[in-house]
């Protein structure tokens, strides 16, 4: 084709994708269904993950949860089988409406597995089990996360591999793992649970920050890949939320008069909007909308004037209280045991 109508059809494309993008602003997509789907959660156990689990077992998927704390774990697959109880009890009062009809109640279950993502044989030997056990994994949510709380030169080197392994390189052994079938069947959903740590960083936690960016750099170039091989029935989505109030930062914080106006994140709000991105397959989702323009000024301001921002946002040494909490804990810890 010649190269000036490639590139007369390009741009009408690009102008055509902003279009796409204003309207699903003014018309909210339709949700589609997860219903009887298999969905595997990482870092199920606790925080955002076990909202996930959650969500997902009010859409009645059949839930595969992976966890390194089996007790937790546990505790989230219980709320889990009382959702799916729940859902039973109503399944009559629905059928009474004429909603619908839904897969039968009775083959709702969950599966949890003990699991440290950070160690690449036991991602592939837990994932075997589900493939035995459960079946083919549609929907995967790569979401567990770990933040060591140190300075660079105070950040002994395991709690820095340790970052790195479970932040960024679980999601590689994990796609590895249930990409395979998802191609072949050309259906699928993975979603990649970030931060907007992954987008632009801030001083104190570089290997969150460089663990965050990675999984951010690779969910994009799967992402591509897929586009490549023409495999439009795999979706992905990019979750990016800003500072979710789950306890993993206690103590960060920005300039208390910007405060009100920027405040932690609620992790059902994170998760409800985060559950909106992936059921109307959107390719990346930032919480607060804010963040979108925080990312796109870092990109276009010279370096000197993104630390001019950061500092009269508080931005630049947020971490700083947070780091000395996990300090003083540890400390406080290393004297209870004698250490």
């Amino acid at each position: 084709m010649n190269i000036l109508l490639e590139l007369f059809v390009v741009t009408f494309k690009v102008l055509w994708a902003f279009v796409l993008a204003a309207a699903k602003w003014l018309v909210r997509p339709k949700e589609k269904s997860v219903a009887g789907q298999v969905c595997l959660i990482t870092g199920a156990g606790s925080g955002l993950g076990r909202l996930f689990a959650l969500e997902f077992a009010r859409r009645r998927a059949l839930l595969v949860l992976w966890d390194i704390n089996t007790r937790s774990n546990e505790e989230t697959a219980g709320m889990v089988r009382h959702i799916y109880r729940q859902l039973a009890e109503a399944a009559p009062r629905a059928g009474d409406d004429g909603e619908k009809e839904a897969p039968p109640h009775g083959n709702l279950q969950v599966y949890t597995y003990t699991c440290d993502v950070g160690k690449r044989e036991n991602v592939y030997t837990t994932a075997e089990r589900v493939r035995k056990e459960v079946g083919e994994v549609s929907v995967l949510v790569n979401n567990a996360g770990v933040v060591s709380g140190h300075h660079l030169l105070e950040c002994p080197d395991e709690l820095i591999e340790r970052t790195m392994m479970v932040n960024c390189h679980a999601h590689f052994w994990t796609t590895k793992a249930f990409l395979p079938k998802m191609l072949e069947m050309n259906h699928g959903h993975i979603v990649t649970v970030a931060s907007s740590l992954g987008l632009f960083s801030t001083a104190g936690v570089e290997d969150y920050c460089a663990s965050k960016f990675g999984a951010v750099g690779f969910h994009e170039s799967l992402s591509h890949e897929l586009k490549a091989a023409e495999k439009d029935g795999i979706k992905t989505t990019l979750v990016c939320p800003y500072l979710v109030d789950t306890g993993m930062f206690r103590g960060c914080r920005i300039r208390k008069e910007i405060e009100p106006f920027l405040p932690p994140l609620k992790p059902e709000y994170c998760v409800k909007q985060a559950m909106r991105a992936i059921l109307t397959d959107q390719p990346m989702i930032c919480t607060p909308r804010l963040m979108y323009m925080v990312t796109f000024m870092k990109s276009i301001l010279p370096f000197e004037a993104v630390v001019c921002m950061y500092r009269f946002l508080g931005a630049d040494k947020c971490m700083y209280p947070f780091i000395a909490q996990r300090k003083q804990a540890t400390n406080n810890n290393e004297a209870k045991n004698g250490i």
